[in-house]
């Protein structure tokens, strides 16, 4: 009941908070006779850590993982696979002003009436840095899902009001923040720097494509593969709404242009984005997710403190302007740690006698 985990057969557990001793994650149900060493999460974790871009936070930390368990000789051994990753450069001082202020837009406010206790330095565990762990399990979920064909690829849709237009995946990694159209990149750069002057921050849009994902999974009613996939982005404290396929444009749509149809070559429209019914119909899955701003800003902001007493903040520290491009390996995590559990349900109910 803690909300620490997520998954039925591939399960999840992420602890730690943001100036602990370290943060990590344990994988429980990973099938044995996959190959996984540090090297392969440790690139999925290179492209999270903070400090390569200039609107990123400058907290020096390489985020170098240690397997502690359930592998042997570079295969996972089917044991649950437990996962470190230490803090190696907090700095809390700057957080010691903020002890006993609510910060605007934060989880201290609701940290502090859930538990009556919180952690000030960095927020804890509802801080950015607690998503070191999703990672460092979603690159195991991959090693999952890749041996069935099933690719996850996520990149910057919008930031800042400024949108991708033509998109080519093939320029995604080509630049720091992982925007398909290299002209709107360079216009996102702007906006970046524009509200770092100013002490502010800024949202922006991912989007997650997932290739060669089969048909079939996802369960009828209440674990349908969308409302996971929904809910694990959820989970990731900066997303506010996520949607799938057309999205929000349905509603705007008539039953003929809204319904995908089927050829003897697949469908023609994919405006389901690749579920039906809560299941997956073979085609691509298309996601996106909404990302707020940054809470943590440099410009005034009305408050309270934990008496109630009105005040005004202006929080320093070293802080991100936007979670994006940060974000994004975070977004692919959970979508692969959704769709590795959802894959071997469904091998579990086929191997049962399911149909």
């Amino acid at each position: 009941m803690s909300g620490n985990s997520i998954g039925v057969v591939f399960r999840v557990t992420t602890w730690g908070e943001s100036h602990g001793k370290a943060l990590g994650a344990v994988v429980d149900g990973c099938p044995p006779n996959i190959d996984v060493t540090e090297a392969d999460i440790q690139g999925d974790l290179a492209k999270r850590r903070p400090g390569r871009h200039s609107s990123s936070s400058p907290r020096q930390e390489a985020d170098r993982v240690e397997i502690l368990s359930g592998t042997f000789e570079g295969r996972t051994t089917g044991t649950p696979i437990s996962l470190l990753i230490g803090n190696k450069d907090p700095d809390s001082t700057a957080y010691e002003e903020l002890r006993d202020i609510f910060r605007p837009g934060h989880g201290d406010f609701t940290y502090a009436r859930k538990y009556g206790i919180r952690d000030h330095r960095g927020g804890g565990r509802a801080s950015g840095r607690e998503p070191v762990a999703r990672v460092a399990a979603g690159a195991i979920a991959k090693k999952v899902i890749a041996r069935h064909g099933i690719e996850v690829c996520a990149y910057t849709q919008e930031l800042g009001g400024v949108a991708a237009q033509d998109i080519s995946l093939a320029e995604i990694a080509k630049n720091p923040l992982c925007c398909p159209d290299p002209p709107a990149a360079r216009k996102m750069e702007e906006k970046l720097e524009e509200a770092r002057t100013q002490g502010n921050s800024l949202g922006g849009i991912v989007t997650i494509l997932v290739r060669g994902c089969p048909p079939g999974l996802g369960e009828p009613v209440f674990d349908k593969i969308d409302a996971d996939l929904a809910k694990a982005l959820m989970s990731i404290g900066t997303i506010k709404g996520v949607e799938i396929g057309a999205g929000f444009q349905a509603a705007g749509m008539t039953g003929s242009e809204c319904n995908d149809p089927i050829t003897p070559e697949g469908f023609a429209t994919n405006h389901a984005g690749g579920v039906l019914a809560g299941i997956t119909n073979g085609d691509e899955i298309v996601i996106r997710a909404a990302c707020k701003p940054i809470a943590s800003i440099e410009k005034a902001q009305e408050t309270v403190d934990i008496n109630g007493k009105p005040t005004s903040v202006s929080i320093r520290g070293r802080h991100d302007v936007s979670v994006i491009p940060r974000i994004i390996p975070v977004c692919e995590a959970m979508v692969a740690i959704c769709l590795a559990d959802h894959l071997l349900r469904q091998q579990a109910l086929r191997a049962t006698g399911g149909t």
